[in-house]
């Protein structure tokens, strides 16, 4: 009986709040009251470069461009990493360069420059590797509509985007932030591979990548060529000139001779032949010692998988992963440091150190633009620096 009338129960409240539901359902229901929005007052990012005499020279080329109207619309928000005057200059661009520069190349070079959101200083960090905000320049529209150049700000080290200081932070607009540049953020336009497969300093790295890819298409998604081709990529490559790997193989080969019997005085005379070209890694003689894995193993040692620029590295020696370690999770990948003077904001040394390597090796610093420069070349997929040793991440 207990049982029953519990059920009868439960089936009137259920009654009730259904007959209330029907009730509710029969009123009227009001008409929709559109959503208001404060009306934004104060000056656009486009009013501030518009009105500022320091930033003519960016004035001239937003408004060739149209861009200026863009940065003037309140109902957007952006951050400008803006090149005044003297950035300009310091980037050999006068009025008459931009007055001369077809629209089609000014235009994607200040787009760059532009993020679609509002980003405080505050809200870049100071971690390793560098933060990534898309810019709103789309570099590929036929590939993606969807896809965007990457900057990369941090904090680390002073202020920065990519490897440019930032010297004047947090100037608000009603749509927006500027953070003043010391020059033009130049937005990559080649591959990783690009470099690699042409750079006559870099012969020895590319017929290492090709042995690493042997017997792997080149359209595969696990072969080098075409990682390093790739604009989804996300990666820094320490890269040894020819010398270095030369004297790396010499060593190597020399030692397995010795291995087999050889004379040590002849075991280095046969090793400084066979090494004396880029040809030693396609040498059948040599594929025992030299196989596709283990140069796959070296190669991929000298790979973060984010872009590292110097002025973010670390002023004391640290070690972060590389892409071995997806294959080698807990090997300690490489260690890496900068040194800085003042007043230079840039890194005045910087030095990365494999596992059995007995010295750290030393990046090049020199971060003149591709192709001669060798730190901090900035790339569509990462960036490349120029360094003056194999990085060995076991014995070979």
């Amino acid at each position: 009986m207990t049982k029953t009338l519990k059920l009868r129960g439960a089936f009137l409240v259920s009654a009730t709040v259904a007959a209330m539901a029907l009730t509710s359902c029969n009123k009227n229901i009001p008409d929709p009251v559109p959503n208001t929005f404060p009306t934004v007052t104060g000056n656009s990012i486009g009013d501030l470069v518009n009105s500022n005499a320091n930033f003519s020279l960016l004035r001239t080329a937003l408004t060739r461009t149209g861009l200026l109207a863009a940065l003037q619309d309140k109902s957007k928000t952006y951050t400008v990493f803006a090149p005044d005057n003297a950035a300009f200059a310091a980037s050999g661009i006068n009025e008459a360069a931009i007055n001369a520069l077809p629209v089609a190349q000014l235009t994607p070079l200040l787009m760059y420059h532009v993020v679609p959101q509002k980003v405080m200083s505050t809200q870049i960090p100071n971690t390793f590797p560098n933060l990534q905000y898309p810019s709103i320049l789309n570099p590929a529209p036929s590939l993606s509509a969807l896809l965007r150049l990457t900057t990369f700000p941090t904090t680390r080290n002073g202020a920065w985007v990519n490897n440019i200081p930032i010297k004047a932070v947090n100037t608000e607009a009603a749509n927006g932030v500027i953070h003043t540049v010391a020059a033009v953020v130049a937005p990559p336009g080649r591959y990783l591979w690009d470099r690699i497969n042409t750079d006559p300093n870099l012969t020895y790295l590319r017929a290492a990548i090709l042995r690493a890819d042997s017997g792997i298409a080149t359209t595969s998604a696990s072969s080098l060529v075409n990682i390093l081709n790739n604009i989804g990529a996300n990666l820094t490559v320490f890269a040894p000139r020819d010398p270095e790997f030369r004297a790396t193989l010499t060593a190597l080969i020399t030692q397995v001779l010795v291995r087999q019997g050889v004379p040590l005085a002849i075991a280095q005379a046969q090793a400084t032949a066979l090494a004396a070209t880029p040809a030693v890694f396609s040498n059948p003689a040599l594929f025992a010692a030299l196989t596709a894995q283990t140069v796959r193993g070296v190669v991929v040692y000298h790979v973060f998988t984010n872009r590292a620029f110097t002025n973010n590295f670390p002023t004391t020696a640290t070690n972060y992963p590389t892409v071995l370690n997806s294959v080698v999770p807990t090997h300690p990948g490489l260690g890496i440091a900068a040194a800085f003077t003042p007043p230079s904001p840039f890194a005045s040394a910087a030095t990365v150190k494999g596992l059995v390597n007995a010295t750290a090796a030393n990046v090049f610093i020199n971060p003149t633009p591709e192709p001669n420069g060798t730190s901090d070349q900035h790339y569509l997929n990462g960036v490349l620096h120029v360094i003056n040793q194999v990085l060995l991440p076991q014995p070979l």
